[in-house]
């Protein structure tokens, strides 16, 4: 996983543990600056899973993701990680992007957490996207999740992700339906295998 963030590696390990598939993020080594230069979620993973790939010459998976806000014009957006400057903290953004939304009545809060998860192999690669809808709420809660989880409100489930349980998370967020509809695709194609030796699928890229 093309990734150092240690919230999103536990994610994928409940998401993608039950195909019995063991994740990996970088690790030691050395995270690359100005990759994600792409104009969309899913051109910013493919960059990343291409790159991470052609450096270690493993299958590799990345994603990108973030909070589109609609009275904000759909911010932060592909920014949500630098919301706030380069040194932002999470809580940092997380006054940041409240302090936008103060004077936003609750029925003009809503939002949507985006995700485009690629995978990258010797023989092809391929991209699914999809999105959890809910509104941001007037302030943090829940001690859990990182990033904007805490003034994410979920209406199925009546909570921010901040407050769903692990399983929750890994069922509902816009990270776990797109990687389960990654693993979705290694289990029913059969691709797996292929994927392992480096084999080509036909139309693999989407």
């Amino acid at each position: 996983m093309a990734t150092t963030n240690e919230g999103k590696i536990k994610e994928l390990e409940q998401i993608l543990g039950d195909e019995g598939l063991e994740v990996t993020g970088l690790g030691t080594m050395a995270a690359a600056e100005d990759i994600e230069n792409g104009s969309t979620f899913v051109e910013n993973a493919l960059l990343k899973a291409r790159y991470y790939h052609r450096v270690s010459g493993l299958p590799t998976i990345a994603d990108d993701s973030g909070l589109e806000v609609e009275a904000l014009g759909g911010a932060p957006g592909l920014y949500s990680a630098r919301y706030g400057g380069p040194d932002a903290t999470d809580g940092d953004r997380l006054i940041k992007l409240l302090e936008e939304m103060a004077a936003v009545p609750p029925e003009e809060r809503g939002a949507r957490f985006v995700c485009a998860a690629a995978i990258v192999w010797e023989g092809g690669e391929r991209i699914f996207e999809d999105e959890a809808r809910g509104f941001v709420t007037d302030g943090p809660r829940g001690e859990g999740g990182f990033g904007y989880d805490p003034i994410f409100y979920y209406p199925p489930l009546e909570k921010t992700f901040a407050e769903l349980t692990p399983v929750e998370k890994a069922e509902m967020s816009h990270r776990a339906r797109a990687f389960r509809r990654l693993a979705g695709w290694l289990r029913q194609t059969g691709a797996l295998d292929t994927i392992k030796t480096g084999g080509r699928i036909m139309n693999s890229t989407a």
